[in-house]
Formats: structure tokens, sequence, C-alpha cells
């Protein structure tokens, strides 16, 4: 619990200092370029500056604006104008007073002379104070972005495999494995599956102020079969080197896995030795980094308040309710009905056996941690046999992740939906797809500790091309979120052993709670 209370002092202590930076600071926004008043508007004669490259959409030296708005919505006749006949001085100050009503981070609409709109995401004066008492704490975040890139691939890799391997490692308890497997896959679908109706349903990215670049926007419209296609690596140690190749490491990591379990002695254990121990490793590297989780969410909090101020949080509080209201769903709605029609148990009885370990996964938001509680719990109080339980749980806690999968999903559709209203990125049904399958294949590889999660949403935003900066803005709301999706992936794994202890023709489940 401590751990938890530094990450909320941060958060507090971040927001504080970042909104007495931005009031006291002299911090004004700007548009970037060099503007100049020509008769029939203004000219953009360079898109030099902060502002260069995060347009909505395309805008180049030469390009001549007659009207702007700080807000979309005003009907175009009442946007300050440029092109009529005034002091040149007079519209460009007109300019001026509509960068001034907005903050840095928000958007400024300008109508081009051929009646097109383009927009231009306001930057702070590089020049500002506050611009330079931004600059350590710029410093400090992007380290600790660069930190948690580092993990991906490695730590993604080897979790898949060893995964994937040990499921692989059956022998009599093939039949069992298929079953846990099966339901395994299928409650992290059906979760995702509710996090994507959702998010698509409130769209809480939509319009949001976040303060986040998309350098390049990609206009590349790629459809279902593209996307099979790019899965297959041709180059596998290239596709290592590159976080946006995520999709075709993982896809290796699943051959590599289920023919690791193919191979006979001397070999396989060799490997599976090796492929074992690179993971722990991985796991101890993880928490270290993330053990700089406060620092991190100090750093990142103070940036970004003091640029944009307390509205990037009006966007976040309605992405936290999406997602709570996901777990709320699955946890409550999608797995009781399984436990009453698949399991034939009564999900109220079980939700009481189960107490102990949903108190554990709340408080320490680890499912590896929570596993000797789990397994004890279910054996103790769920009555189910060791054969099940001690099959079941430790593959759960490994693969089996509802509630990391859920989450991944809609964090990275809200990201999509900012970017997408912000700043020109094609988010396509086939994005949508390719989101559930890589929050699929995450959840897999995601480890079980701490804000592991955010680390394997880090993969799936590369593979759509999106910067790792948006993952690391939600670390601001992180904390509650995991404590609550650790709940679920626990509970989801003990339903998991109840159902399938139930198909082996178990009875003990049956008292369980009372």
């Amino acid at each position: 619990m401590k751990f938890h209370w530094k990450v909320l002092g941060a958060m507090v202590l971040g927001l504080l200092l970042g909104l007495a930076m931005q009031s006291m600071l002299d911090g004004p926004a700007t548009a970037g370029g060099t503007w100049v008043a020509r008769p029939q508007g203004l000219e953009l004669t360079s898109a030099s500056g902060p502002a260069a490259g995060s347009k909505l959409s395309p805008m180049a030296a030469g390009d001549v604006f007659v009207a702007a708005s700080a807000d979309r919505n005003v009907p175009r006749d009442q946007w300050r104008r440029f092109d009529d006949g005034a002091e040149p001085e007079t519209r460009r100050a007109r300019l001026d007073v509509a960068v001034a009503q907005l903050e840095s981070g928000q958007l400024l609409w300008l109508e081009r002379a051929d009646g097109e709109v383009r927009s231009i995401r306001l930057e702070l004066d590089p020049d500002s104070s506050l611009a330079a008492w931004i600059a350590p704490f710029d410093f400090i975040a992007d380290i600790f972005l660069r930190l948690l890139k580092m993990l991906i691939v490695p730590l993604v890799m080897s979790s898949i495999i060893a995964g994937v391997a040990g499921v692989g490692r059956m022998g009599d308890l093939r039949r069992l494995g298929a079953k846990t497997f099966a339901y395994y896959i299928s409650t992290s679908l059906l979760a995702i599956v509710a996090g994507q109706i959702l998010v698509n349903l409130f769209r809480p990215g939509d319009g949001a102020a976040l303060g986040l670049e998309l350098v390049n926007p990609s206009t590349e419209k790629i459809g279902l079969v593209d996307i099979l296609r790019r899965m297959v690596p041709e180059n596998v140690p290239a596709a290592m080197t590159d976080n946006g190749m995520m999709l075709q490491i993982i896809f290796f990591a699943l051959l590599f896995g289920y023919f690791l379990t193919q191979v006979g002695e001397p070999h396989a254990p060799r490997v599976r030795g090796l492929v074992d121990g690179l993971f722990a490793v991985m796991l101890r590297m993880a928490e270290g980094v993330l053990k700089l989780l406060p620092l991190g969410v100090f750093a990142l909090l103070t940036r970004v308040v003091a640029q944009t101020g307390f509205s990037v949080f009006e966007p976040l509080l309605l992405y936290m309710f999406t997602v709570t209201l996901a777990l709320v769903i699955h946890s409550a709605v999608t797995l009781p009905l399984l436990l009453k029609f698949v399991g034939r148990l009564s999900p109220i009885g079980w939700a009481k056996a189960m107490a102990p370990a949903l108190m554990t996964a709340f408080s320490t938001s680890s499912s590896s941690m929570t596993l000797p509680v789990s397994m004890e719990t279910v054996e103790k109080r769920g009555r189910v046999s060791n054969k099940i339980t001690s099959f079941t749980l430790p593959l759960g806690a490994t693969i089996n992740m509802d509630g990391t999968a859920l989450y991944e999903c809609i964090g990275v559709v809200f990201l999509a939906q900012y970017y997408a209203s912000a700043q020109g990125y094609e988010f396509t049904l086939a994005s949508q797809a390719t989101v559930v399958l890589l929050a699929l294949l995450a959840s897999i590889g995601a480890a079980g500790i701490p804000s592991a999660g955010l680390v394997m949403m880090l993969t799936i935003l590369a593979a759509l091309g999106l910067p790792a900066e948006g993952a690391a803005l939600l670390l601001a709301v992180d904390r509650p979120l995991d404590m609550l999706r650790t709940v679920v992936n626990v509970w989801s794994d003990s339903c998991g052993a109840a159902i399938i202890a139930r198909s082996e023709g178990e009875t003990g489940p049956l008292q369980a709670g009372t």
C-alpha cells in the first residue's frame, strides 16, 4: 500500500506544481511560423517553430488563409477575417487575438483561400519562462518513456514463448489444458469486445485537449488482408529492432513457443530453461523500472498540466468512467453468466468464497503476488481439487488478463480517437480489428506485476504508428484502474478454475460460499 500512496502523492504534487507554473510564469501560445499580410489574406511564409509538423492536415509555406477561429463550431461568417482590406497590422493582430483565446495544446482553426479548413495545434513559445521551467520535467519524462520502451520487445517475447511453451507441457493434462486455454481466450475476447463497444459508444477521445502531438500522421489505409500479411516477419532480427513491428514479434513468439513443445530431448529443456530465465530477469527488470513510476507520474503530470492546464483531465474522467463501466460489466455480468450457465454455480456464493483473493488483488495490483492467496482460496474455500487449481491458476496468472486486455483496448482506442479528431490520424475498421487482435495477444504477454498493462499498451500503439507519449499520459489515472483490472484478472482466473472443475465432474465448488 505504501507504493500506492507514493503514486497518489506524485499525482497531487505534479498537478499542483503544473497549475502553479502555468499561473505564475509567462507561457503564451504560438501558432509558429512566419505570417505576412497579403491582399487576399494572411500567407504562411514558413512553417518553422514549435508548431511545425503538428498539423491536422497539410499546411505548407505559401498557403494563404482568409479567416481564423478558436472554435470550429462557430459559423464561418463569424470567424476573424484576414481578407477584408484592413491594414496589414490589423489583420495580423486578428490572428494574435484568435491565438490568445487558446492555451497551448489546443487547436486553432484556419480557413484557406480555396475554402478548405486547416487546424494547427498551438505550442508554448519556446522562448518563454514557462518553457524553460518545463524543460527539466520534459527530460525526466522522456527518460522514463525510454525505459518503458526498452522493456517491450524482450518482455513480450519471453513472456509469450514461456506461456505458450507452458501450455504445451501438458502430458496427460492435454484435455484439461485445452479447456483452460479455450476459456482464457474466450473471456479475454469477450472483455475486449465489451471495452471496444463502450469506448466507441462514449467516444471519450473525440475533441479531447490532451496536448499530445502526432508529428507525421499516417494517411495510409490498411485493410485486414494487409494486416494478416504483415503479421508474418520477413526478417525476425529486423522486426526486433522496431517496436512498431510488435504484431510480427508476437506472431513469431507464438510459433516459437508452440514448436518448442514439439522438440524432444535434450534441446527442449535447455531452450525452455533459457526462456524461463530470460522471462524471470525481464520481470525483475520491469519491476525495477516501474518502481520509478512515482517520479515518472510527477514529471509527466507537471509537464502536461503546465502546458494545458486542468482541461486535460476532463476527457480523462470520461475515459476512466468508460474503463470502470466495462470492468464492472465484464466482472458483474459476463463472468457470472458463465458461472451460472456453463459452470452451473451460484455467482454470489463463488464471489463470497473468493473474497480474500479479490481483496489481495485490489491491494497489491499484481496477479503474480496474489497467486498464492488465489490458489489457497480456490482450493480451500472454493473446494476445487489441487489438480485443477495447480494447473489453471498459475497458467491464468501468466496468460489470462481479462481486465488488462479490456483496459488496453479502451486506452488505445481513446488515444486513436483523439489523434483522429485533432490531428488527422486515419483510424479505420481495420485499425479497430488490429486493436482487438493485439489487445488479445498482448494480454497473454502481460506480466502479472503492477502497471505492466501500460507497458503492453505501448506495443499496440507502436503497431498503429502512434507515439508512446499518449500511454504515458494515462499514467496520471492508471493506479486506481490498475487495482480494479487486477481484481477482474484474478476473478476471471478463479471463475475459470470453477467452471473447468465442474466440467471435469467435480461437485466441491457447489458448496462454495455456504
